[in-house]
């Protein structure tokens, strides 16, 4: 059955919403926790989660555009269901129910708008409901309050922690005075827009707004009776001003607040166009403060100016706001799959070595003083890994369920930077190549996998991975293990600086080297075994020899 999905009030200030981006169309199967949008509110772009499964049979508010909250959102269900009767309001039997009780409704009205026309709330005094954070909640328990009666409260404050359907979810207050009211005690459990709790001036008296709330529902706390709200306008537009000008507190959203102060503007010259004239993000994006300026400007200023020296300028940065928005190619998204699948699943640690790079310097140039023979840095890191790998072959291992598996072959990834991201080709029995036969197939690998043309077989079959970023000029960093290998290794950059040889203090050259180890199969003590075997080929490329 089709069910309807509407625009979640994310915020207790939300009135409206806008879609910022819509992450399924119009035919995708959605799953039960699927992104289904970005929606931006009044104070954050936040992503909004399916609590449905099914086929996304309709959108209602296109990407970019602003509807108010509960409005239709979007239609979930069966794929070819019938929506027509939907789209019509075919929900309309359930909506006229109340119709039949009307005359039950009025007499109800009648008999509490006396007691909603008594008790007006005094000045300064801010009812606050059970907010709605999830478009399925009907209900929300206070886990934990975090302020007391009694407490002052300021704007942004945390005031409890509210337990929804879904998660436990910090509630701010977006006032301040003092707390002089708990309408739901901790453990407690209410609806939606059920008195939560009365913020005020100090020594307010509010005996009876907690039973009157009760009775006449939340239409006491949204508007007095109907005739004070014919003459509230112009009398909350006059308070209002008059907050501003006398430099008392300001409405404003968080991101509001944000952007104003990213773009140099004085929330005091905003017109505020939220609830209780509260500034959201839309009233400083089309704020214009020339406009502004005239309006202000005018005989005041022009006193100001007969009395007083001209205030010096203050430079007020501008700017456009530029973003660019790049698809995910295949290759990100199996990046991303993969390395939080390894990060999440295998307890990483660290072990880190500095080599003496003096010998290994020597050795290279000899060795490329052969004609035809070109040997790199790192394709004698790779033969030092093969051969220290035979010598502890649990570094060379896999993770599973119900045991671990040694390997006894020794094939090394080899990470490649590409336009898209990252590839890793293997050496395949990289123990029995030569420090040449090395050289060469890294490079014919690396050349091809830039160019797009590595064969899947290539890039399977790995049992340690090596990452270099030493010719980027990074000296030491920590990398995620590609699984389903045990380690990897971080080769940094070749350091010129004074070392101690000998007791005395000489310039030498050296390497960090960072072991990422799956805690699973590698203890520490074993890695760091590893690492001191590959300390010594690599101090002593002599020794690979033997």
């Amino acid at each position: 059955m089709a069910i309807k999905v509407t625009m979640p009030r994310l915020s207790d200030t939300m009135t409206e919403g806008t879609v910022a981006t819509w992450l399924k169309k119009v035919g995708d199967k959605v799953s039960e926790g699927d992104i289904l949008a970005e929606i931006e509110t009044d104070k954050a772009t936040m992503e909004f989660e399916s609590f449905n499964e099914g086929t996304l049979l309709h959108i209602g508010i296109q990407a970019g555009e602003t509807a108010p909250v509960d409005s239709l959102l979007a239609i979930i269900g069966n794929e070819g269901e019938d929506i027509s009767a939907l789209l019509a309001g075919g929900d309309a039997p359930a909506a006229e129910a109340p119709k039949a009780d009307a005359p039950a409704a009025e007499a109800k009205t009648e008999t509490v708008a006396p007691a909603k026309a008594a008790t007006e709330l005094p000045k300064g005094v801010v009812v606050v409901t059970m907010p709605r954070l999830s478009d399925t909640m009907t209900e929300g328990t206070v886990a934990t309050w975090l302020k007391k009666v009694g407490d002052a409260v300021a704007e942004g404050d945390i005031l409890a922690e509210i337990e929804t359907d879904k998660a436990t979810m910090e509630f701010e207050s977006f006032n301040e005075g003092t707390l002089l009211y708990i309408g739901i005690q901790e453990g407690n459990t209410a609806p939606v827009d059920s008195l939560l709790a009365i913020i005020g001036p100090a020594g307010t008296d509010i005996s009876g707004i907690a039973d009157n709330f009760t009775a006449g529902g939340a239409a006491t706390t949204s508007a007095p009776a109907a005739e004070e709200t014919k003459a509230a306008p112009a009398a909350q537009a006059t308070e209002a001003a008059a907050e501003t000008s006398n430099g008392g507190r300001i409405l404003a959203s968080p991101l509001a607040k944000k952007i104003a102060s990213d773009k140099g503007i004085q929330l005091s010259q905003v017109k505020g166009s939220g609830e209780n004239g509260r500034i959201v993000k839309s009233d400083i994006e089309n704020f214009t403060p020339s406009a502004q300026a005239q309006t202000a400007a005018s005989a005041p200023a022009a006193k100001q100016e007969a009395s007083a020296p001209a205030a010096p300028k203050v430079f007020v940065p501008a700017g456009e706001v530029y973003t660019e928005e790049i698809k995910n190619s295949q290759m990100r998204k199996i990046i991303a799959k993969r390395l939080s699948e390894s990060l999440f699943t295998a307890p990483h640690y660290n072990l880190v070595i500095e080599v003496s790079m003096d010998e290994a310097m020597q050795a290279r140039t000899a060795i490329n003083s052969v004609p035809d023979t070109k040997v790199s840095f790192n394709d004698m890191v790779i033969k030092a890994c093969a051969l220290a790998l035979k010598k502890h072959p649990k570094i060379n291992s896999t993770w599973k369920e119900d045991a671990i598996i040694i390997n006894h072959h020794v094939n090394i990834g080899v990470a490649v930077a590409v336009e898209d991201g990252l590839v890793v080709p293997v050496l395949k029995f990289t123990d029995a190549m030569s420090l040449s036969q090395i050289g060469g197939s890294v490079r014919d690998l690396a050349g091809r996998a830039k160019n797009k043309k590595l064969g899947p077989q290539e890039m399977e079959g790995s049992t340690f991975t090596v990452s270099n970023l030493g010719m980027f000029g990074i000296t030491e960093f920590n990398s995620i293990i590609n699984q389903p290998n045990s380690a990897i290794l971080s080769v940094g950059a070749i350091v010129e600086k004074p070392v101690v040889k000998n007791g005395q203090i000489v310039v030498g050259n050296t390497m960090m080297l960072s072991l990422a180890c799956d805690h699973r199969t590698i203890d520490g003590a074993t890695g760091a075994q590893f690492l001191q075997t590959l300390k010594q080929y690599i101090e002593s490329p002599v020794t690979m020899l033997a």
